[in-house]
């Protein structure tokens, strides 16, 4: 069975290209040849795949997922002594925010703002 990369899979459409380790023509897969249980393949991912001869080329079939490609986002996170220093500035920025509503006081326009794309940003790497 030939082993190959992804090389573009759209999930919303259910088919993509694979491209053989030893060269040739791209392979076309459907969502059908898939594992079960999977649903998409990521750009990169190393698989295993039965080929066929179709109308247009080649089609893969029983594709065996070999390797997921690398996370660029896990390999993008702050190490933990910077998420430190971010949680801490932070929770001092929530507790400024705080004593304003203690007092009855709104914060102005542009603090929340700013305040809202801190807190945006923190989800995103807390979520990674």
């Amino acid at each position: 069975m030939p082993v190959g990369r992804v090389r573009y899979y759209d999930s919303e459409k259910g088919f993509g290209f694979l491209s053989k380790d030893e060269g040739g023509d791209d392979v076309y897969v459907r969502s059908s040849a898939l594992p079960e249980g999977v649903t998409s393949l990521k750009r990169g991912q190393k698989v295993e795949f039965g080929v066929v001869d179709g109308k247009k080329g080649e089609q893969a079939l029983s594709v065996r997922i070999l390797e997921s490609p690398p996370s660029l986002s896990k390999a993008s996170r702050k190490s933990p002594e910077t998420m430190v220093l971010i949680i801490e500035d932070s929770i001092k920025m929530l507790d400024s925010l705080s004593n304003g509503y203690r007092r009855g006081r709104y914060p102005d326009a542009k603090h929340a703002e700013k305040t809202a794309q801190v807190l945006r940003a923190l989800a995103d790497e807390l979520e990674l």
